[in-house]
């Protein structure tokens, strides 16, 4: 890539924002360069509660227009990428004399399944705990729930998703390499940047895209040079994942008598997750973890529903990230909002900023579109609003054929296990064809790294999908850092490095 090219756009930061504005830039006839100084997804856009959902709890604060907007995009979603996106239904256990009335739940949930578009998500119900499965888990003193509609994304494939289909669209993914500065001269940006090899390049942008997550103050305060900077306010959320707590297909949405509600869910099979917290963060998020206190809290809070107690012992694994939610002077960190604001600065005769603070998961496209507004008043109209209606890599199938899919990838390639085939059919869609080719047995597949996790599968994440290190499949690209043994992985890094320098020296 010559270094005198200019770019229309150049974005800061390679999460859902960053690589969901790329990927809807590109498309219109933008040409799009985005450099992100980690791995993908690496921040927050991974450590969500992993849901496509309006935020019921939302509703409580009177943010009508995210949760309507929410609402609207969750089939949305849903139908770009069925492969990593899929309804689910969760089910609210109800105590007398709990947080909150019935009639307020109730009120809540009627708002929840008319303000927003649902079409083929189904509405809510009344349970009976006492007939029905849902409260075989919980203590007896639960004997009513509400079931309600709502979904579930692989959170950090979602980004890399959005980043592939940029990539072949046209768009400069540049992954592992931080932005060190950027100046403007006249109506261009020069932004320098250095890779993890430590070589410097210099681009050429017309409009800087601000995307940065976490960073984003830091950006506006260490890269572009802005004092006493504060748009965003940090808060920690973290989740634990312990052994399957249940068999039943449905989650559980929990309400805390400090007001707070948490969330128990199904997850990669053999699993259950819990979360999450809400509490302020004020140091290097690259460095937050979940801490005992946290701990402690989610255990307590999940032990209070469930008949068997949930111990610290029994997590097999914890992350934490870091919300860069948009500071409105909230006083509880749980209150803070989780809409969007979108700054733009400059014109097209002085080179345009456009600083994105806050969002979640389930409002990238929206957050996209309507940072494509600003960037057309800012250099000029490319095109119109297509996402809707399209699909991620791998998705383009309809989301109620899930099932249809499942039996032609067992059908094609039947020396994979049931949990192998429905595994890759989640995380690739369709490409998992693309990704097996014409392998007709299981050796075909090449070293056996552990779990469900082959050679096949990590060269097609590092040819692919940018993947450079154990990290990253292990615990992003794929979630089988939970299935391979500390031995297992350290072979997988030693394969990698090895790998690495082969490419090196050939």
């Amino acid at each position: 890539m010559p270094d005198d090219k200019i770019f229309d756009l150049f974005v800061i930061g390679g999460g859902i924002n960053g690589c969901g504005i790329a990927r809807d830039a590109v498309g219109r006839g933008y040409s799009v360069a985005l450099a992100e100084m980690r791995d993908l997804a690496s921040g927050t856009s991974s450590m969500s509660t992993k849901l496509i959902h309006g935020g019921l709890r939302y509703l409580e604060h009177y943010e009508f227009r995210l949760v309507r907007e929410a609402l609207m995009e969750r089939e949305v979603l849903w139908a770009m990428a069925p492969h990593i996106i899929w309804p689910m239904r969760f089910v609210l256990p109800f105590q007398r004399g709990g947080v909150r009335p019935a009639w307020l739940v109730r009120l809540g949930l009627f708002i929840y399944d008319h303000l927003g578009g649902r079409k083929l998500l189904p509405t809510t119900r009344t349970l009976d705990l006492r007939q029905d499965p849902a409260g075989r888990p919980l203590k007896p003193l639960f004997a009513k729930a509400f079931e309600y509609s709502d979904g579930w994304v692989d959170d950090a494939r979602l980004v890399v998703l959005n980043a592939r289909d940029a990539a072949d669209r046209g768009a400069l993914i540049l992954n592992r390499t931080q932005v060190v500065s950027v100046h403007r001269d006249g109506d261009v940006w020069h932004i320098e940047t250095r890779n993890g090899a430590g070589v410097i390049t210099v681009y050429c942008a017309r409009m800087l895209i601000n995307a940065a997550g976490p960073w984003v103050d830091g950006v506006l305060a260490g890269v572009l040079g802005r004092n006493n900077v504060h748009n965003v306010r940090l808060v920690q959320g973290s989740h634990i994942v312990v052994r399957r707590k249940f068999n039943d297909e449905r989650a559980y949405f929990f309400q805390n008598p400090d007001g707070r509600i948490m969330f128990a869910i199904p997850y990669e099979g053999d699993f259950t997750l819990i979360g999450t917290t809400d509490r302020d963060y004020t140091s290097d998020p690259r460095s937050v973890a979940i801490t005992p206190t946290e701990i402690d809290y989610l255990c307590a809070a999940a032990s209070d529903y469930f008949a068997e107690p949930v111990r610290p012992e029994d997590i097999v694994w914890t992350y934490s990230g870091v919300r860069p939610l948009f500071d409105d002077g909230a006083s509880k960190a749980q209150e803070a909002t989780r809409d969007y604001v979108l700054v733009a600065e400059g014109n097209a005769s002085v080179a345009p900023l456009l600083n994105v603070f806050g969002g979640k998961l389930t409002t990238y496209r929206r957050l996209a579109e309507h940072a494509l507004e600003k960037i057309g008043e800012a250099i000029g109209v490319k095109g119109a609003p297509w996402t809707a209606g399209t699909h991620l890599p791998g998705g383009d199938f309809a989301p109620q054929a899930f099932d249809e899919e499942l039996a032609r990838l067992r059908s094609r390639y039947p020396f994979l296990s049931d949990r192998h085939a429905e595994r890759l059919l989640r995380a690739y869609g369709r490409d998992a064809v693309r990704m097996l080719a014409d392998a007709r047995d299981e050796q075909a597949l090449g070293r056996h790294f552990g779990g469900t996790l082959y050679e096949i599968e990590v060269r097609w994440l590092i040819e692919r999908e940018w993947a450079g290190s154990a990290e990253d499949i292990l615990w992003r690209r794929t979630k089988q850092g939970l299935f391979l043994s500390p031995e297992e992985a350290a072979e997988l890094a030693d394969y990698l490095e090895g790998l690495s320098s082969r490419l090196k020296a050939g």
